[in-house]
């Protein structure tokens, strides 16, 4: 597309793009949407079920680490970024959020138990190591034939299966470090702003007492 856009065309003349590139970039552009939409849907639910915005948040931060092993997983068996890798995507947004609700959820309840946070993260991390990693590994073993290309018609779905297994690697071992990490920070903001908030009304109260 590059080397086409410096062609210098003759007065009158355009370049198009029909046929079957036309219909990919709009395939494209309707994936992207269901992928904002499934991002948007997934953080939705969580917070009407947490009745909270920042654990949904914190939980969300699995996602992008996801295109880390979807790239790899592309690069390393060779195969380009189609429909079906895309679609493999939409799919992963649900996926890779399992792991870290199982960890941000147990993390929650201990600190609801009493637990100091650090305490909570390291008992969190520890008791949900092995289910995350078991739910992790059953899913990428069930794609495995299909990432493999087993089977007929498997070489269309395999991009699919290739990005899930990817993605899900990549999701699951960069989420067991970096969501506790993420939690402990934007805990920390929010501690600061409570404190904050609290300094700011006692002087008011004051005033109204006097």
């Amino acid at each position: 597309i590059s080397a086409v856009a410096k062609i210098n065309l003759p007065v009158g003349y355009t370049i198009e793009y029909t046929g079957a590139n036309e219909e990919m970039m709009e395939s494209f552009a309707s994936l992207a949407i269901a992928l904002l939409l499934a991002i948007i849907l997934v953080y939705a639910v969580m917070a009407v079920q947490y009745e909270s915005f920042f654990s949904p948040f914190i939980i969300m931060f699995s996602v992008p680490t996801a295109f880390i092993g979807i790239v790899l997983g592309l690069l390393v068996t060779g195969r380009a970024f189609s429909v079906t890798a895309f679609i493999g995507i939409i799919m992963l947004v649900g996926i890779a959020v399992a792991n870290a609700i199982v960890l941000v959820d147990y993390l929650e309840r201990l600190r609801q138990r009493g637990m100091e946070r650090n305490a909570a993260i390291i008992e969190a991390g520890r008791v949900r190591l092995r289910p995350i990693l078991m739910t992790a590994l059953a899913t990428i073993l069930a794609m495995l034939p299909m990432a493999i290309g087993i089977g007929d018609g498997a070489e269309l779905m395999a991009p699919l299966a290739t990005v899930v297994i990817g993605g899900l690697i990549a999701s699951t071992l960069i989420t067991l470090l970096l969501v506790p990490v993420v939690y402990s920070i934007f805990d920390d903001w929010l501690e600061k702003l409570r404190s904050r908030f609290n300094k700011s009304r006692v002087p008011d109260q004051l005033d109204v007492e006097g």
